[in-house]
């Protein structure tokens, strides 16, 4: 089962970078990533984009909830919150870069993408704040006892550098935004686009390896089970002792 929702993070994700990449090499050059809905053909690969990076959103946060659904309330909440971003700023378009005049529709829009871009990398760090407990080291293999799993699996590690990657880029794709007063120092209106397409790639990249790391992690179940063993052959090791 495990496997079963962390494939179809991981498969809902690669969807949505193909669709970014369809509208990257096919279509007129654009600014940020929502602008190519605003141009002929450029809506359907936006939407499948969006909604398909909101499904990997939903399986991971499945899969979550029937791992361990007390120490992974945090993060499935801001998993949550980010598909709910990610639906929204599909159902109401941008606002056309040459616009003077912010609608509605821009302004649902471009808040929800700011949810998104900060909810996701907050979600990564939670999830990588559970590498020190004993559920989230990496599962033993078949040839090694229960108790070799002592340290945080290789992809848990990866969750954390990914989490403060997409942190990082988004600090440098609001410091560059036109919208922020510290663009035109920076000069920020020549690379702003290319910002928000790296912090795009690094929380896609994100949400992979989280789901690869929720994946290979050793079970509650699993552990438990040794010492549920162990309580309950006590006593009968030790009835059959006074009996001999």
């Amino acid at each position: 089962m495990r496997r079963l929702w962390a494939g179809g993070a991981v498969a809902a994700t690669v969807v949505s970078a193909g669709a970014v990449a369809y509208a990257q090499a096919e279509l007129p050059a654009q600014a940020l990533l929502s602008d190519y809905a605003l141009v002929p053909g450029g809506m359907a690969p936006v939407l499948v984009g969006m909604l398909a990076l909101a499904g990997a959103c939903l399986c991971l946060a499945y899969g979550l909830a029937r791992q361990d659904p007390g120490r992974t309330a945090a993060t499935r909440v801001l998993l949550l919150a980010g598909a709910g971003g990610l639906i929204m700023s599909a159902i109401f378009p941008t606002d056309p870069g040459t616009s003077q005049i912010g609608t509605l529709a821009g302004e649902i829009h471009r808040w929800s993408s700011a949810v998104v871009f900060t909810a996701l990398p907050m979600a990564g760090w939670m999830l990588a704040r559970r590498a020190g407990t004993p559920w989230w080291r990496a599962a033993p293999s078949a040839t090694e006892a229960p108790s070799a799993a002592k340290a945080p699996s290789a992809a848990m590690t990866a969750v954390r550098a990914m989490s403060v990657a997409a942190a990082v880029t988004l600090g440098a794709y609001l410091v560059a935004h036109p919208a922020s007063f510290t663009s035109p120092l920076v000069g920020g209106d020549a690379y702003y686009g290319l910002l928000e397409r790296g912090l795009v790639l690094a929380e896609m990249a994100l949400l992979v390896v989280m789901a690869v790391a929720a994946a290979t992690s050793a079970a509650p179940a699993a552990q438990a089970a040794p010492e549920r063993n162990a309580l309950s052959e006590e006593p009968a090791t030790e009835r059959q002792r006074l009996a001999a």
